[in-house]
């Protein structure tokens, strides 16, 4: 997405201003669509009870800082974003603020509420000096279908608001199985974050992976048969852009991983092999006082508590395969957890994008406030608004994107598919867009390039073709053409929009 698109959201929202410099609560909107359009992309962390969404927001993080045990924090909607200096504040429901002490407990930042109840608390602001939050905003939710419902209702009332855009503009969305309730949240997160623009913008990430298979040292490779059959589901298709198995502790302990934990792992790697299989049958093997593994029981219940029996097993198996430090064992534990393709998936469909998801959540809040104005001036606003919309190409791609995956379109099977590629469907890399590998030179990319606008130039001027699938055509050769005048420069990483301002919590009314 170019800067035209901001430049124009900010302009729209200086001539709305204008109009109602009268209304004080619409200034505060104002200001925070403003503010919205210049801070990072947020992107919130959603999911059943007990799914993983604070272990895997710390994996992303790289630092144990959202807490994952069941206490009043974890019921409550918590602003992870850069500072310079780590603060914690909670915002109450009454609009007072109360800072929290910084403190660590075993390696955790440990949140305390003191006398306040999660009920009393309307959000958590964490700011962190972490590089990984300089350009996004992660926002831990706390679980949906909970026993709780008024646990579950601060999720929807943030996330799926009944009268507002959503305050997050992509979401990551975890589930272990596909429920009921999990397509529910998902549609209602369309519906409520996308608005008329029919856009997808979630990621589902299959949590817990290591545990499929009572955790074998191949769950993951189960685990990606399962997301695979998710990904080509029709529920779950239309509703996010990719299903992702991850392992979650695996993740967070690895991207933690401490020399004393490297230590460990190298006396489980040297143990005679059968005592090692024998000891690491079960967790209650583990931590028998006859397993005959030379590590003292609180050092054992500490490597299970970090890594779990799968994670400890792939660790040691690391090891034995020629990690001789601790950075070599974190970086395969890594790769191996899936949380390098969830990193890579939100670089390329959500920070890509980070322009025009930023533009729909302030377009969405511009027209809500100038529908209920009833000044003269209102009618030119929304066509303002309107072509806010119309001129974000990237927003029309994502619409594309859900309808294709719907599978209502008049185009043929191949043609269908190869749509789905260009717009983004596969990555936002022009070498995705077009299926070529990442060896393909400009001169293919040119050559993949002038193929595919003469054929989809050709479905557009059939005389066959409804009005449907020109429409659609004419999405795709849009998305082809800005692919061309990429190509001088294709082999550069595409980082999406700067972000240009630090980022801020949500204000009262426009989040």
């Amino acid at each position: 997405m170019t800067g035209g698109a901001l430049a124009d959201a900010f302009e729209v929202i200086e001539h709305v201003r204008a109009s109602v410099s009268h209304d004080g609560s619409a200034a505060e909107l104002l200001e925070a669509c403003d503010r919205r359009l210049r801070e990072p992309l947020r992107i919130g962390i959603a999911g059943m009870v007990k799914a993983g969404k604070s272990t895997l927001l710390n994996a992303l993080i790289g630092e144990e800082i959202a807490p994952t045990d069941a206490g009043e924090c974890t019921r409550t909607v918590t602003w992870y974003r850069h500072g310079t200096t780590p603060s914690i504040t909670v915002h109450r429901r009454d609009g007072g603020t109360e800072r929290m002490p910084v403190r660590r407990r075993d390696g955790r930042l440990f949140l305390d509420l003191g006398a306040l109840r999660a009920p009393d608390v309307d959000w958590i602001d964490v700011e962190w000096p972490s590089e990984n939050l300089r350009s996004t905003v992660l926002i831990d939710t706390p679980g949906i279908a909970s026993l709780s419902t008024d646990v579950s209702a601060r999720t929807a009332s943030f996330l799926t608001p009944s009268r507002a855009p959503s305050a997050a503009d992509a979401i990551i969305y975890l589930l272990r199985h596909v429920h009921a309730s999990d397509l529910t949240f998902l549609e209602e997160f369309r519906d409520t974050a996308a608005g008329e623009s029919q856009t997808v913008n979630a990621l589902a990430v299959l949590s817990r992976a290591d545990e499929i298979g009572s955790g074998r040292i191949d769950a993951l490779i189960s685990a990606s048969k399962i997301a695979g059959r998710y990904r080509h589901d029709g529920e779950l298709r239309a509703l996010a852009l990719d299903v992702i198995p991850v392992a979650g502790l695996l993740a967070e302990g690895a991207r933690t991983l401490r020399e004393r934990e490297y230590a460990a792992f190298r006396v489980l790697a040297d143990l005679h092999r059968d005592l090692r299989s024998r000891a690491l049958v079960s967790a209650d093997r583990f931590l028998g006082e006859n397993s005959g593994i030379p590590l003292d029981l609180e050092t054992r219940r500490a490597l299970l508590a970090r890594f779990g029996v799968f994670g400890i097993r792939l660790g040691t198996a690391i090891v034995r395969a020629g990690a001789d430090s601790s950075t070599e064992l974190a970086e395969r534990m890594v790769r191996q957890s899936g949380l390098v393709d969830v990193q890579h998936f939100v670089e390329e469909q959500f920070r890509s994008r980070a322009g025009a998801l930023k533009v729909r959540g302030v377009a969405q809040e511009l027209e809500l406030l100038v529908r209920r104005s009833s000044r003269p001036e209102r009618a030119r606003l929304l066509a303002e608004v309107e072509r806010l919309w119309a001129a974000t190409h990237d927003l029309r791609e994502l619409a594309l994107l859900a309808r294709l995956r719907t599978g209502v379109t008049g185009l043929s099977a191949g043609d269908a598919a190869e749509a789905e590629r260009i717009v983004g469907g596969a990555g936002t890399s022009v070498h995705a867009r077009l299926g070529l590998t990442d060896a393909a030179d400009r001169r293919d990319l040119r050559e993949r390039v002038a193929r595919r606008l003469d054929h989809w130039r050709g479905v557009a001027e059939s005389p066959l073709s409804d009005q449907t699938t020109v429409q659609i055509s004419r999405t795709v050769i849009r998305s082809i053409e800005g692919m061309a005048s990429q190509i001088p420069a294709a082999h550069r990483s595409h980082r999406g929009v700067a972000d240009v301002m630090a980022a801020r919590g949500p204000a009262q009314g426009g989040r």
